[in-house]
């Protein structure tokens, strides 16, 4: 059976999330809030819960997951190795939605990192995940807290939706503030590599460290999550369009749009996704959810811009809509 707790992010209850702690720290796998989706997580170093977090996702074991810390410096019990842009861009940008990929140190589970020489390591910034990791007094594992495939919960009562009776504890933090997963970058490489985009983007990291690459396609075990299976779509089969001309109206289908007053749609349900990409973004996941919750059969999603944290949206929805884009 599955425990709901409810913690306040601005004045948190120690002792009562100090049970989360203790689940942690015996074994367990807790769902908790952070600043860009819910993640399920277990003990970076026991081998067995990591195992249970795959399980209970039904997540495919050559996906590794992110080790989450509360301190700068607990990124020595991780990497054997920490270049001279890791240093810089973890001072910039952590706790933040940042992870890095570094080269691993003995002792991880293989299961945290898909058997692979390299460690995803990330330092959150909201306040719940950081005292959980902090009261455990251990890196915590987690992926996103849903089931493999689905979109990325941003509530508690998607991760219940997903995860009830699969998982020990779900904390109930609110609503998560930025709605899609971090950047990951890979500090492995000879030039900095992106594998992920998130809402720090290239010209952000650019500022602080000079030249970033973009990944190209995955071929075998990827090093972070996110980049090779199907992800983040609902039931209902999406499509991106550009032009709401090419939306064809029925009570079936559904739209997820910025700005959408005035889009003069007579039939068709609307999803506001606010004026800017940021609240697209914040939005996004939520609205794929929404669409199943409404009984809708297709949602159209409209194209984000293609700068900033509008790389990151694409890459979602071109994954959830499995690449299609109306003309």
């Amino acid at each position: 059976m599955t425990k709901i707790i409810k913690i306040n992010p601005e004045k948190i209850d120690m002792e009562l999330l100090e049970e989360a702690a203790h689940v942690i720290k015996h074994g367990g796998l807790v769902a908790f809030p952070t600043e860009t989706v819910y993640g399920l997580g277990a003990d970076s170093f026991n081998e067995d819960a990591v195992r249970n977090i795959f399980k209970a996702k039904g997540r495919p074991s050559d996906n590794p997951l992110i080790s989450h810390i509360a301190d700068l410096g607990d990124i020595e019990r991780f990497a054997r190795e920490i270049p001279d842009c890791a240093v810089k861009l973890a001072e910039e940008f952590w706790g933040g939605p940042l992870t890095m990929v570094l080269k691993k140190r003995k002792g991880i589970p293989d299961s945290v990192t898909a058997g692979l020489d390299t460690v995803a390591v990330r330092l959150p910034s909201h306040s719940v995940a950081n005292a959980l990791i902090r009261l455990s007094g251990t890196a915590i594992a987690a992926p996103s807290a849903n089931l493999s495939g689905s979109p990325s919960p941003t509530t508690a009562g998607h991760c219940i939706a997903d995860l009830d009776g699969r998982v020990d504890m779900i904390i109930d933090g609110g609503d998560s503030m930025i709605g899609i997963e971090s950047t990951v970058v890979d500090c492995t490489t000879e030039v900095p590599t992106i594998l992920r985009p998130g809402m720090i983007s290239a010209e952000d990291m650019r500022e602080i460290i000079g030249e970033v690459n973009f990944s190209g396609e995955v071929k075998g075990a990827p090093k972070c999550p996110g980049m090779k299976y199907k992800h983040y779509s609902p039931n209902a089969e999406v499509y991106i369009f550009n032009s709401t001309k090419s939306i064809e109206e029925d009570e079936n289908s559904c739209v997820i749009m910025k700005n959408s007053e005035g889009a003069g749609f007579s039939n068709i349900k609307v999803y506001d996704a606010g004026k800017t990409d940021t609240e697209y973004a914040a939005r996004l996941f939520y609205f794929l959810r929404k669409a199943d919750e409404d009984g809708f059969s297709k949602v159209y999603a409209q194209m984000p811009e293609n700068s900033g944290i509008g790389i990151a949206l694409i890459n979602r929805l071109m994954k959830s809509a499995a690449g299609r884009v109306l003309d």
